[in-house]
């Protein structure tokens, strides 16, 4: 890959990387509600999924929505719905401390890792990272891809979970935690309207 090529790779990973989208909404809302600590298996299973997201779809996953336009359409409704139900959880999250509910507690790595399959922000970096940076699908090139995005990937994402820990003190107040997650919830559902 030329050394132009490969800048401007970066600056794709690095662009839709860092702008609001599910993962980066979900990042600041658990960064609030837990603390960076507790965030960072969450931050880490961004990372790693996406990263191995676009491996599987430069290496074939790519190949069954070509074959099979209708997936886009469920791929599309199976992630609205779990999206919804996620904003629902993050806007009816419990205040750090509160009880030992299932809502009370972050994102786990595995489930990090897995969210990125019904993530249409995800979907749509993948894809379009393959399409414009390995159209041939060769190996190299979209192991390349993945490395990019990996090393982009991760710290630009965490920067939403600081930003949520960063203002943990301000929502020490349970009306103004509440407030803000139910921002974030409503910000999480706006970003599908500008995916879809």
């Amino acid at each position: 890959m030329e050394q132009t090529t490969l800048a401007a790779l970066s600056a794709f990973a690095l662009v839709s990387s860092i702008t609001p989208g599910p993962n980066n909404m979900m990042l600041m809302a658990s960064g609030a509600n837990f603390g960076l600590r507790r965030t960072v298996p969450h931050a880490l299973g961004v990372g790693f999924g996406f990263t191995l997201m676009i491996v599987l779809v430069g290496v074939g996953l790519m190949g069954l929505f070509d074959l099979f336009p209708e997936l886009n359409t469920v791929l599309k409704i199976v992630s609205v719905a779990y999206l919804l139900w996620l904003a629902w959880k993050i806007a009816n999250a419990a205040a750090p401390g509160e009880g030992e509910s299932p809502r009370g507690k972050p994102m786990t790595f595995v489930q990090a890792m897995l969210f990125q399959w019904v993530n249409p922000k995800a979907w749509t970096m993948a894809l379009s990272a393959i399409a414009l940076y390995a159209p041939d699908r060769n190996f190299v090139a979209v192991l390349l891809v993945a490395i990019v995005f990996g090393i982009v990937n991760l710290p630009s994402t965490s920067i939403w979970a600081v930003m949520g820990t960063a203002l943990r003190g301000w929502l020490s107040s349970p009306a103004r935690l509440k407030a803000f997650n139910g921002t974030m919830a409503a910000l999480l559902v706006g970003s599908l309207a500008l995916l879809i």
